[in-house]
């Protein structure tokens, strides 16, 4: 069951989303697919430490993180991927493994791969294996303030 407080959030900041529930899966491509959303507009939610700073890169489901170019958008001197133990204080309502850009307990610095900007929409994960929500892009970008950047490329 995906947090309450998600929907409040959204309900709150009055944005409209559309729920999707999907069989468990735990790898953003899986997600897409079990929910039957193109990867392209699966919004993967990536959390990195940029010079021990938490900072989420939001890619489509097929790209990875390129944490050189994450690392010279967010003008840091080291970037590296979070570890499992330092979500969790993060995301105490999101299953373990799992995170929303929305649910954080800290206001994040969220960077955005150029490649989902032009999409109208696109679904992110809403803090389950099983639950997603879909919304515009400019909501997103509304509510997230996010810097734009080529960050993401094709997984080989």
């Amino acid at each position: 069951m995906r947090p309450a407080a998600l929907d409040a959030f959204l309900k709150k900041a009055h944005v409209p989303f559309t729920v999707l529930r999907y069989p468990a899966a735990f790898t953003a491509q899986h997600e897409a697919a079990a929910s039957h959303t193109p990867g392209r507009l699966w919004a993967k939610t990536v959390v990195c430490m940029a010079d021990e700073e938490p900072v989420l890169a939001v890619v489509p489901a097929h790209f990875i993180v390129d944490l050189e170019r994450l690392r010279a958008l967010a003008k840091a001197m080291t970037v590296r991927l979070a570890r499992e133990n330092e979500l969790a204080d993060l995301w105490p309502e999101c299953e373990p493994g799992a995170t929303s850009p929305f649910l954080t307990r800290r206001c994040l610095r969220v960077f955005v791969d150029r490649g989902l900007v032009g999409e109208p929409e696109l679904v992110i994960s809403a803090g389950t294996h099983t639950d997603a929500v879909r919304m515009h892009f400019g909501d997103f970008a509304e509510l997230t303030q996010p810097v734009i950047g080529s960050i993401g490329q094709m997984r080989r």
